[in-house]
């Protein structure tokens, strides 16, 4: 967009469309009064001056109204959001680890991090975190039980902010069918770690054959080929499994943390490497909550809108600083819960990507 003319030469135009306007006003006045007589009617005189009036009028506005700034916009609009969850381990159990050369040689040299990012003060274990991360609370909840005990009647969520604002979201979760709604745990799949499943207007009241919930509840499987076609949604929450999440020790390499790391390299340049991280997209990778406390944990951001190069930061976070960043970056309101009251992450981003208002 072609930069503003400064006020200056605004103004020194407009007076020299006075001058000019002026000259004709005094020339036409001129010529009326020399041959009104010889003209058959006063019109041609009159329109003269009316014209003469309106183009000094139209240059006074000219001068007069100051010059009109354009609307600052987002250096891309569209955003899409991956949220990676991770399991279980405090950032002193990844930063510099051995078992995590994935993350700290090749993520954190092109990442924005933070050093100071916890769960919220005393909520444990898994569950609740994974419901503050949605709602900005744990609706009292300190337990891990499956949707039939603990699912939640309110709206007032994230997903169903972003459904009302007509935003797609999906959660990817390893290990699941594509033909129910996961509300029990399978195998390696746990619906502890997937916060959705927990909402009754998503499951239709822990119905199994909601369609709803089928229809974004999917297979992580089905990530790779949405976005090789790239028809994934705006929000993807995705959840690996209790042995690719570092919740878990699992053979064959029986390490929780290089397991993780693993997975990770495995699967993030599918993400790193699609049309939709080129096009503005964030990756958001975390750990739902410290191992003998509340962390700090990490958090790691991965865009090309981040600071990225190894910065980092020393700002006290918590999954309520995430939940307020992800509903500036989707223009969502009401801030959920806990979100209205924390910092975002912004200060991770050379160009913080909220919503265009």
């Amino acid at each position: 967009m072609p930069r503003p003319l400064p006020r200056w030469l605004l103004v020194l135009i407009g007076l020299i469309i006075i001058v000019v306007v002026g000259s004709i006003v005094f020339f036409a006045v001129s010529v009326s009064k020399q041959t009104g007589v010889n003209a058959t009617d006063g019109t041609a005189p009159n329109n003269a001056l009316a014209t003469a009036r309106a183009l000094i009028a139209t240059a006074q506005a000219n001068v007069t109204a100051p010059a009109a700034t354009p609307t600052p916009t987002n250096a891309t609009n569209k955003k899409t959001v991956f949220l990676i969850l991770m399991e279980n381990h405090n950032w002193s159990d990844i930063k510099n680890s051995p078992s995590a050369p994935y993350i700290n040689k090749t993520l954190l040299p092109m990442a924005s991090y933070a050093q100071q990012y916890f769960n919220p003060p005393g909520i444990h274990p898994s569950e609740p975190n994974y419901l503050w991360l949605e709602a900005g609370t744990n609706f009292g909840i300190y337990n891990d039980a499956d949707p039939g005990a603990n699912h939640q009647s309110t709206t007032q969520h994230l997903v169903t902010l972003l459904n009302k604002a007509h935003i797609s979201w999906k959660s990817y979760q390893e290990g699941i069918s594509s033909t129910v709604c996961p509300l029990t745990g399978n195998g390696v799949y746990a619906p502890k770690h997937n916060p959705m499943v927990f909402f009754d207007d998503v499951t239709n009241i822990n119905d199994p054959n909601s369609s709803y919930c089928i229809a974004h509840v999917r297979p992580y499987t089905e990530l790779a080929t949405n976005l090789q076609q790239n028809t994934q949604a705006s929000y993807n929450f995705i959840t690996p499994n209790l042995c690719d999440d570092m919740h878990d020790t699992c053979a064959p390499l029986n390490d929780s943390v290089k397991q993780g790391d693993s997975w990770l390299a495995q699967n993030l340049p599918a993400i790193l490497n699609s049309q939709a991280y080129k096009n503005g997209g964030i990756v958001f990778i975390t750990w739902d909550e410290g191992e003998g406390g509340d962390g700090p944990i990490g958090m790691i951001v991965l865009s090309h809108d981040a600071k990225g190069g190894g910065y980092s930061n020393t700002i006290r976070y918590t999954h309520s600083s995430t939940l307020r960043t992800l509903e500036e970056i989707f223009g969502v309101t009401p801030l959920l819960g806990d979100a209205a009251h924390a910092a975002d992450l912004r200060d991770l981003f050379k160009t913080f990507p909220y919503a265009a208002g």
